[in-house]
């Protein structure tokens, strides 16, 4: 439950902010009148990820064991390349998000109406998609049968939309780039498990080898009905009998994907080619000053 309120949270809290900027700088603005068109691109973003996870959840259902089981696989390593996608390039732009989003409103302003609608659809939309495709694949690897994993993803969601609102009124500050880089870490360490879950998914389908090849089996030690063995189970996709190829892919993606996340210098982090300017004796760039704050 927890791993899905962290999603709900952090994926939640992304479109929440989008909206807070975007809203606030209409208003600041005085450009009121733009409010409407926004609004409606938000609503069909919105419509268009719950449509999106209805439509993987009951279209799923119609098909064989063995296609669910490809399907979810499938959109489980999905799930996982554009989390760990979105994670790093959020580390990158968490302290330039608002410029970026001015930016393309006022592109969108002198544009007109429907650019205004496009502008806010495209800011949330690609938000909705991702928190559908990954709270799916998420839940589909707890596959415990209880409505937890939505609980849970449903309370992260009315966090972040409440905490975009104090944001919104002045009555939070939040440090962002601090927040999305422990968050995304977190993040990252659920994605490994949601992706090793996917290739076991593979596995049960006939699409890979090796379903009966185990690494180990400690289920007498931490039987997966126990209560901890449910908290280990829903905060980190732990299983207690995993193949050889899941435990291989869970340290393959974890290990490296943090190593480079955590990295001081790289594409990670941006401050590779300030360190290049320095050694130059240039005088630093505005975008350098930038990735200093």
């Amino acid at each position: 439950m927890f791993s899905n309120y962290l999603i709900g949270l952090r994926e939640g809290l992304e479109a929440s902010l989008i909206v807070c900027i975007l809203i606030a700088y209409l208003v600041k603005t005085d450009r009121k009148d733009a409010l409407q068109p926004v609004w409606a691109g938000i609503g069909v973003a919105v419509a268009l990820a719950l449509g999106f996870g209805c439509a993987l959840e009951f279209g799923s259902q119609e098909l064989t064991f063995e296609a669910q089981e490809a399907l979810g696989g499938s959109l489980s390593i999905l799930a996982v390349v554009l989390v760990t996608w979105m994670v790093f390039w959020m580390r990158r732009t968490a302290r330039h998000l608002k410029s970026e989003l001015h930016g393309k409103l006022d592109a969108a302003l002198a544009m007109g109406t429907g650019a205004l609608v496009a502008t806010a659809f495209l800011a949330v939309g690609r938000e909705g998609l991702e928190t559908a495709l990954f709270v799916w694949a998420s839940v589909h690897a707890a596959g415990d049968g209880t409505p937890r994993p939505l609980i849970g993803v449903g309370l992260g969601l009315a966090t972040a939309v409440l905490i975009g609102w104090l944001f919104y009124r002045g009555a939070l500050k939040i440090n962002l780039a601090k927040f999305f880089t422990w968050t995304g870490a977190m993040l990252v360490v659920v994605a490994a498990g949601v992706l090793a879950y996917g290739f076991h998914d593979l596995q049960e389908a006939d699409w890979l080898p090796g379903l009966n090849n185990l690494a180990f089996d400690i289920s007498g030690t931490i039987p997966p009905d126990s209560w901890y063995g449910t908290l280990l189970k829903g905060v980190f996709n732990f299983q207690p009998d995993p193949t050889v190829l899941q435990v291989t892919v869970w340290a393959l993606y974890m290990i490296p994907v943090l190593a480079l996340f955590f990295a001081p210098v790289g594409f990670a982090s941006g401050k590779g080619k300030v360190k290049v300017a320095d050694e130059q004796g240039s005088q630093p760039s505005k975008a350098s000053h930038s990735s200093r704050d």
